[in-house]
């Protein structure tokens, strides 16, 4: 028996905005301070909060369409989103200009956007109808209708993962991985099965070492980068490599200096370069220290949280997929980003969600975000469950 069914408006979950609120506020403190030290002379301030403004229309207009609707919608993101990236490889250096050795913005005026950002929140969506299609058909599953479905999925992430692999931008093509992992898991698949593609990922690691020591020549003319490597190189001794380790040196060294309490709004000291994007986290900790931090960090726990509850509440397995994919989205890069800044990860320039500056990468957070409201709005709610 449903129990007094309500409209979608009224069951939005509020206090999953509200920590987005928090958020929001946290990140326009911390990028004010960021940018009183930073190398570029612009008011980053002003352009986030445009962006939340714009990613908030974009969450009201996810929020119109029933969720189920973006199934219908799914192929369509997808193919808009690879052309976008092909548009990427393809055109001039007027249109796509290379920045710090990467040729991924398409750049119009003072305005950039970053289609491989967009492109997460379009892969999340195809996937999630691949899984729900092949699961509504194939009731009783077998190991050949397992690895079929492991065969759909490879070959909806290999185009994106190959055109983003060619820009070159590595950390995306993680978060890939990371948000195709999260759906598997949740995809009905063999645990037997998934245990046997991490081993096959862990062995694929270990050759790419071995190829490093045996054949150091090939790995870099073919594998590796030598600025990719020397990333590597800084992460695992910051102190060791004077040039490459800097980011790194500089993000402890301020962290550390903010001990408990922090140093206090605006009054960092500590230079980071691009301080209002990959290193934002370094500047909560120096200016609110360890208890800032811990209140960050608890922040996306909560968030995270909820999401799991709405993924789990959900009527629909579509919608439950949808909430996955984001979880694993999220709770990646925000790893990925807090690691880089402590030296638990190497540096992959990935951002901080709805924390760090950013254009693209906000839009596409309060896109994925609006998914998960829109899951949790129209989720049916029954007396006897």
């Amino acid at each position: 028996m449903e129990n007094n069914r309500q409209s979608p408006l009224q069951q939005i979950d509020y206090n999953l905005i509200f920590l987005l609120f928090l958020m929001i506020c946290i990140s326009c403190m911390a990028i004010y301070s960021a940018q009183e030290i930073a190398q570029y002379d612009s008011n980053f301030v002003i352009k986030q909060l445009m962006w939340y403004v714009i990613g908030a229309f974009a969450i009201v207009g996810v929020m119109v369409l029933d969720f189920d609707q973006f199934r219908k919608l799914s192929w369509y993101l997808y193919g808009f989103g690879i052309l976008l990236l092909i548009g990427i490889v393809i055109a001039p250096e007027s249109l796509v200009p290379n920045i710090n050795g990467a040729r991924a913005w398409f750049r119009f005026g003072p305005f950039a956007l970053q289609p491989s950002e967009l492109m997460k929140v379009a892969l999340i969506i195809t996937i999630s109808n691949t899984i729900a299609t092949h699961n509504e058909k194939y009731i009783v599953r077998t190991l050949h209708e397992d690895l079929l479905l492991i065969g759909k999925i490879a070959l909806i992430v290999a185009p994106p993962m190959l055109l983003i692999l060619m820009q070159p931008d590595l950390g995306t093509s993680l978060v890939f991985i990371a948000l195709t992992l999260s759906l598997m898991l949740v995809s009905g698949i063999r645990w037997r099965i998934i245990s046997v593609i991490i081993l096959i990922g862990v062995l694929f690691i270990t050759l790419l070492v071995w190829i490093y020591f045996t054949f150091p020549q090939f790995f870099l003319d073919h594998i590796l980068d030598e600025y990719q490597l020397e990333r590597f190189y800084a992460w695992l001794d910051p102190y060791g490599h004077k040039d490459e380790g800097y980011h790194i040196r500089n993000a402890l060294m301020a962290i550390g200096s903010g001990q408990l309490f922090g140093k206090g709004f605006t009054h960092g000291s500590v230079y980071l370069p691009e301080a209002q994007t990959d290193f934002i986290f370094s500047i909560v900790g120096e200016e609110w220290g360890f208890i800032g931090t811990s209140v960050l960090i608890s922040l996306f726990f909560l968030m995270i949280y909820r999401m799991i509850n709405t993924a789990l509440e959900s009527n629909e397995a579509f919608g439950s997929y949808l909430c996955a994919g984001v979880i694993g989205m999220i709770t990646f890069q925000v790893f990925q980003n807090i690691g880089m800044n402590i030296q638990v990860m190497p540096i992959t320039g990935i951002p901080l969600p709805f924390i760090s500056y950013g254009g693209s990468s906000v839009l596409a957070q309060m896109i994925a975000f609006g998914l998960v409201l829109n899951v949790r709005s129209r989720t049916r709610k029954y007396m006897f469950e």
